[in-house]
């Protein structure tokens, strides 16, 4: 289902495969690291989705331990790791266009491939700035 969703997010969003991979992985890191329901739905729906988080985290230096995740979940925190998720993307060739469309595709697969709703910006997917409730979650890791 990863490449699915690749091809998805490319298709959508006008990225190359590699660079829409290279974005979905950076997209999942930051939502893991938020402890977001919408990562954890995702990395149980899609075989290999938190193996491609975990290696674009390591790509961009984003933080893993255990101390540092629960930082990254305080207000200043959730600041840090959206910024960081947005110079990661312009690092990997992403405009604000292709930024922008990135949020809504991962969100149009989510929602037509396993019913996951209420996803379709950046606050939505990191669980800040007053986001929609997920629905469709059926456990929180």
């Amino acid at each position: 289902m990863l490449p699915e969703f690749i091809k998805h997010v490319a298709s959508d969003t006008g990225l190359s495969q590699e660079k829409a991979k290279a974005a979905l992985g950076i997209v999942l890191n930051a939502a893991d690291r938020q402890g977001t329901p919408f990562a954890s739905e995702i990395f149980e729906q899609v075989p290999g989705a938190r193996t491609l988080a975990a290696s674009m985290g390591a790509h961009i230096g984003a933080a893993t331990g255990v101390i540092a995740r629960l930082i990254e979940q305080t207000p200043g925190g959730r600041r840090a790791v959206t910024e960081q998720t947005i110079r990661s993307l312009q690092r990997e060739g992403l405009g604000n266009n292709e930024i922008g469309a990135l949020f809504p595709a991962i969100s149009g697969f989510a929602s037509s491939a396993f019913g996951v709703a209420g996803v379709g910006h950046l606050g939505d997917v990191f669980g800040q700035f007053n986001a929609a409730p997920v629905s469709g979650v059926r456990s929180v890791a």
